[in-house]
């Protein structure tokens, strides 16, 4: 691996699973986004940085340095194709300036650095001494500093970021880097990164970099979960506090208006709120007040000898159910129907980086579509993007970076271990959001290899005991006589392109081929379904009639063929459909792929192509169908 190894040196400090940064009344918050300077090791064998210890003095000290924006993938801000394809280390530094009282030692408060997202492996400094390291991309570490801050004669402080986007079979998604020995073809120590996904491998720190401050003694974690009972809601909270086991702790629950609708005082950290005549929150187009959130607010108090402590922490929260038949999904007890899409973070020159324009577009546009939910495919989204489905009642099934798992060596122990990290910090990441309501552990890995029985089995089960109360999938391109993993799972989700990598240019043969498709799933194993991936690649403005392959007729015709199988098996089992993908996104450069993946219903700078119009005709058809599904009754459920 390309520097990676180097790591096995280091101390490897445990970034630990933590609440969200929020600023309250008792916390503050700096964003450190911006301009940070930048430097690629370019050195043959990416360890200089290491090799000349970068981290302990001023990067521009090191060499030649660059600006760039955080957060931001780097592939494409520069015009270096070197860089745009770079495997290896990449170094980001910034220099801030700290509040005078967040470095006292009197202040009684410590002095955290979050990260949201750097891909893949991250190592921190902070004035040259190494606070933290996480291995995977997409989701949230940070490091207490308080201590290294303190011991600063200057209220100036260095953070030094070290990222290395290097897959391996072991990493989530996994690859491998393969060398080319033919000297003839290609230079000494030629290289090249082998994925088995088909999105562009973008990187550097994607997601926003704050420090935040809490008491010394503080709430740590909170967990949420809720139900109704006729006329009472309920919420269970589970509180955590750090810093000391002497503390009360209270409670109280407003609507919308402010009111206190639920309220507890010096209550143990295990609980129950209940309140009268409960708002649920309901999907978009499910209900004429959807997506309704209380704010819940959690103040803990401790006195350790004359010192006081105080910290608050507030949680929006959303009253809500969610249960599984072999034919329903349910949603505080009516049956849901996903019409939705698959999605990306992925947009022009900011590759996979935090963009708020882009977000709030996409989320205007799925409103304007109809769509009432999506899957994070093929990895865990922002924060920012997921508050925003708390928000607007956009359902999400979360699905970790669990993709292209096929080689047998990615079923190993060493594999499933760093899979049940994560798949543990994106519990603890989303656990009380109300629009999250299934978790997905992988997509299209080969789970027809016989590993995979045992592989699935233990991540299936060890993501129901971190959360109980939601369903667990995965996403399945095998067939179904030979996969080995959908036996354990809640909902089945099966991806298919017939008339396009099967068959292409046949739309005649989709009908059979797709009816036989599920109706072979469910006779097998009596669960319900969500087709979860399908569609064509069409190039914006190329029209032919008939329909030819790349041609906005011929995506439709495809999307109109698989809709007429829909409608048949919605009927039964069928419980959603999520097109492939909303929007064109960037991929490695092949022979297939002309400027990237084409299949969105709209182009990657977010304008609609003719079949944006029909999925749209669609699916609010749908709203105001499936309002109105009745409840099927079986023995059982999840």
């Amino acid at each position: 691996m390309v520097g990676v190894c180097l790591l096995l040196g280091f101390s490897l400090l445990a970034s630990t699973l933590s609440l969200s940064p929020r600023e309250t009344p008792s916390r503050e918050l700096k964003e450190l986004n911006g301009l940070w300077s930048f430097r690629a090791d370019q050195s043959a064998d990416r360890n200089r940085g290491f090799a000349e210890a970068w981290y302990r003095r001023p990067l521009r000290a090191t060499g030649p340095v660059i600006d760039m924006p955080v957060p931001a993938s780097y592939n494409d801000i520069t015009q270096d194709h070197k860089l745009r394809d770079f495997i290896g280390w990449v170094w980001y530094e910034k220099e801030v300036w700290m509040p005078r009282h967040w470095i006292s030692p009197d202040a009684g408060m410590r002095v955290v650095l979050n990260v949201g997202s750097a891909n893949y492996y991250s190592i921190v400094w902070v004035n040259g001494a190494e606070v933290a390291f996480h291995e995977g991309g997409h989701l949230p570490f940070e490091a207490d500093i308080t201590k290294v801050i303190q011991k600063s004669s200057t209220r100036q402080c260095r953070i030094t970021i070290a990222v290395n986007n290097t897959l391996t079979p072991y990493t989530l998604p996994p690859g491998k880097i393969q060398y080319m020995t033919d000297t003839k073809r290609y230079p000494p120590g030629y290289f090249v990164q082998i994925t088995q996904f088909d999105f562009f491998n973008y990187a550097g720190i994607h997601r926003s970099v704050v420090l935040y401050t809490t008491p010394n003694v503080y709430i740590d974690d909170l967990t949420i979960i809720t139900d109704f009972q006729k006329d009472t809601g309920i919420v269970n909270y589970n509180v955590s506090v750090q810093g000391s086991a002497d503390f009360s702790l209270s409670l109280k629950l407003c609507d919308q208006t402010g009111l206190v609708v639920a309220s507890a005082f010096d209550e143990p950290p295990i609980g129950q709120l209940r309140l009268h005549s409960p708002t649920l929150w309901w999907p978009y187009l499910m209900h004429e007040n959807p997506a309704y959130l209380y704010s819940l607010e959690v103040y803990m108090k401790s006195k350790n000898g004359s010192i006081c402590y105080e910290d608050v922490y507030t949680l929006p929260v959303g009253i809500r159910t969610v249960q599984v038949t072999k034919t329903q999904f349910l949603i505080n007890g009516k049956p849901f129907y996903f019409h939705g899409v698959n999605k990306h973070e992925d947009s022009d020159i900011r590759g996979k980086g935090l963009d708020w324009p882009m977000i709030i577009k996409d989320f205007n546009l799925l409103r304007w579509l109809g769509a009432n939910s999506f899957r994070t495919s093929h990895y865990p989204y922002a924060e920012e993007i997921m508050d925003l489905c708390d928000k607007y009642g956009i359902v999400v099934i979360d699905e970790c970076p669990g993709v292209g798992i096929k080689d047998p060596l990615s079923f190993g122990n060493k594999s499933l271990a760093h899979h049940l990290t994560v798949m543990e910090e994106l519990v603890h990441r989303d656990k009380n959001r109300p629009s999250v309501v299934m978790w997905s552990v992988a997509n299209e890995p080969a789970s027809g290899l016989p590993q995979a029985n045992h592989y699935f089995k233990t991540i299936i089960s060890y993501t129901r005991t971190l959360d109980p109360t939601r369903p667990v999938t995965f996403v399945t391109d095998t067939n179904y006589d030979v996969d080995k993993a959908v036996q354990y799972t809640d909902v089945i989700c099966v991806n298919s392109y017939f008339s396009w990598y099967h068959d292409p240019g046949h739309l005649e043969v989709i009908p059979l081929q797709l009816a036989n498709q599920f109706d072979n799933w469910y006779n097998k194993y009596q669960k319900p379904i969500i087709q979860s991936e399908y569609g064509a690649d069409t190039l914006a403005g190329l029209h032919n009639d008939p329909p030819v392959m790349f041609s906005e007729e011929y995506q439709r015709a495809l999307m109109q063929e698989y809709f007429m199988i829909f409608d048949e098996r919605r009927k039964d089992y069928l419980i959603g459909e999520l097109i492939w993908n909303f929007a064109d996104f960037m991929t490695l450069q092949s022979t297939i792929r002309v400027n990237g993946n084409k299949k969105g219903i709209f182009t990657r700078q977010r304008q609609p192509k003719s079949s944006a119009f029909l999925l749209r005709d669609r699916y609010w058809k749908l709203a105001n169908e499936t309002k109105h599904i009745p409840l099927r009754h079986h023995a059982g459920g999840h």
